[in-house]
């Protein structure tokens, strides 16, 4: 597999159409590629931003500010005041992510929210993509960090994808010693958006576009993924191998 990080301008809120941006950095695509974009600079050109509040109490302003913001985006949150980070633990999207996915690093003075429908966005850039390139099989990925129980650092995972198989299922297959698996699925897109972030980087590497070649195993599909397609990657609470953690939570029901 080769992941080529494309490094672009400092992405800011002149910024109003992600297919310029496609365009003017992106100048070639082969089949059975599959194009990574970070969701940092779809939320900024669809205007998904919202500029911190300053003053002489900035910080508790500002804390004020993003709690009501962490509010109305997420489904579930913690308390900042639980967190020995000060910071707010939530379930957006039917993620657990910190802070509802929004983000002030790279923002130049402004929270960065997630898309508002990153899956309508994937499913608009792969269309592109395929028309721009004259492509039959190419993916889309939407990605963003988040950090793992007990391990220190973020990893790259998925808000939304289009145009291949997400997961590859080894229920009722055999491993090398032919003993059944009656667990494993293998998500491929947070495997591929793992590995697209660390080609894109956290900091000011401004590479917030990567394309991935080369992929094993892929299985492209002609058309935008389905609602049973998508409830395909969630699963419940009650099915969660950490379903008795998160139910035990107090949390605090959002707006979202």
């Amino acid at each position: 597999m080769v992941v080529t990080g494309i490094k672009t301008h400092k992405i800011t809120q002149k910024d109003k159409d992600i297919f310029r941006i496609l365009d003017r950095y992106v100048k070639k695509l082969s089949e059975k590629s599959i194009v990574a974009v970070a969701s940092k600079i779809v939320a900024i050109t669809e205007g998904r931003v919202v500029k911190i509040q300053s003053s002489e109490s900035r910080i508790q302003n500002s804390n004020k500010q993003k709690d009501e913001l962490i509010r109305q985006e997420s489904e579930f949150y913690l308390p900042r005041s639980e967190n020995p980070y000060n910071v707010s633990l939530t379930i957006t999207g039917g993620t657990l992510v910190a802070s509802a996915g929004i983000d002030e690093s790279n923002g130049n003075g402004y929270y960065i929210l997630w898309p508002k429908d990153p899956q309508k966005t994937a499913n608009r850039i792969r269309k592109w993509l395929k028309v721009r390139f004259n492509l039959k099989d190419v993916g889309v990925i939407i990605t963003d960090s988040r950090t793992t129980p007990l391990r220190w650092g973020v990893t790259g995972f998925c808000l939304a994808y289009s145009g291949f198989e997400p997961l590859k299922n080894y229920i009722g297959k055999k491993d090398i010693f032919g003993k059944r698996l009656d667990y494993t699925t293998l998500s491929i897109i947070d495997n591929l958006a793992g590995a697209s972030s660390l080609v894109m980087g956290e900091g000011n590497e401004q590479t917030p576009i990567a394309v991935i070649e080369k992929i094993p195993g892929i299985v492209f599909k002609e058309k935008n993924p389905t609602k049973k397609d998508l409830g395909k990657i969630k699963i419940t609470i009650d099915e969660d191998l950490y379903g008795p953690f998160l139910k035990n939570v107090n949390w605090k029901k959002g707006d979202a």
